[in-house]
């Protein structure tokens, strides 16, 4: 049983890290604006950044309540276990910028994949700002991550002298 527990929270740090893009793509929807859908709808072909992916209104539907899910549950275990002292609270310095990148990457997902008529400008602001945003959070968890380990390093240590 003491097994299954210690796997729990890494399993559930990695829903909550590959769920957060997904949830966050199915949330904020088709960025398209309704005039490039009026045109769409007349036979005009739409200019893309990147062509969107999609298993259809049914299967984006299940696939993103089911990443809403995982997200919800994979949360709601990590803070009982942040209260329950079974996850050292300061895991959240790590989790929360790669979820944060995570809902940068849903949202960039979003806009480079909107239709259009002509430039995307929203394509070239995202590369240029979420680029460097998504670089922070990411340095941001690596640091705290590798600081975690260090402590961790140095309290092992100095129990072994």
């Amino acid at each position: 049983m003491t097994k299954q527990r210690r796997m729990s929270i890494p399993t559930a740090a990695l829903v909550l890290i590959s769920a957060t893009p997904v949830a966050a793509w199915w949330l904020i929807g088709d960025l398209t604006n309704e005039e490039a859908r009026q045109l769409a709808a007349e036979g005009v072909e739409l200019d893309y950044a990147i062509r969107p992916v999609s298993l259809g209104p049914v299967g984006d539907r299940i696939v993103g309540v089911l990443a809403c899910i995982g997200v919800i549950g994979a949360l709601a275990l990590l803070v009982r276990d942040t209260y329950t002292c079974r996850l050292d609270a300061r895991w959240w310095r790590v989790l929360l910028p790669l979820v944060g990148a995570g809902v940068v990457v849903g949202f960039a997902w979003r806009v480079l994949t909107a239709g259009g008529i002509g430039a995307n400008i929203g394509a070239g602001l995202i590369i240029i700002f979420g680029g460097p945003l998504l670089a922070v959070l990411l340095i941001a968890a690596a640091v705290a991550a590798l600081h975690l380990h260090l402590t961790r390093a140095r309290r092992n240590g100095s129990n072994s002298h």
